[in-house]
């Protein structure tokens, strides 16, 4: 029997959407407040920063970023092939790639901070 990737690929992607499905509105309903005014008691730079700056904290928001990107990649695949791009090889090369990338770079800029 063939060995296959695919347990690899449905774990991020399963772990990315549940998060995506309970953390994204949350996420934007406060951001969206914040950039209306309406900034959440204790939500200001210096708090998000300290927030940011702590390896919990960095742990979180990468891990978030990293699942977020992982569940777009597999959703966009998916999508293509969907619409008729059969090509399923090449789309998952390029995706998967993009999003390996990507996480590379967030936590990248997260160490940074």
């Amino acid at each position: 029997m063939a060995r296959s990737n695919k347990p690899i690929v449905w774990s991020l992607f399963a772990a990315g959407g549940t998060l995506a499905a309970f953390a994204a509105p949350v996420l934007a309903a406060v951001f969206l407040a914040a950039a209306l005014g309406h900034a959440p008691p204790g939500f200001d730079f210096d708090r998000a920063q300290s927030l940011a700056g702590h390896w919990a904290g960095k742990a979180i928001l990468g891990g978030t970023v990293i699942l977020f990107l992982w569940h777009a990649a597999h959703r966009l695949r998916i999508t293509l092939h969907d619409v008729g791009l059969r090509a399923d090889t090449m789309a998952a090369v390029v995706l998967y790639l993009g999003a390996a990338i990507a996480s590379v770079l967030a936590v990248i800029a997260l160490v940074r901070i």
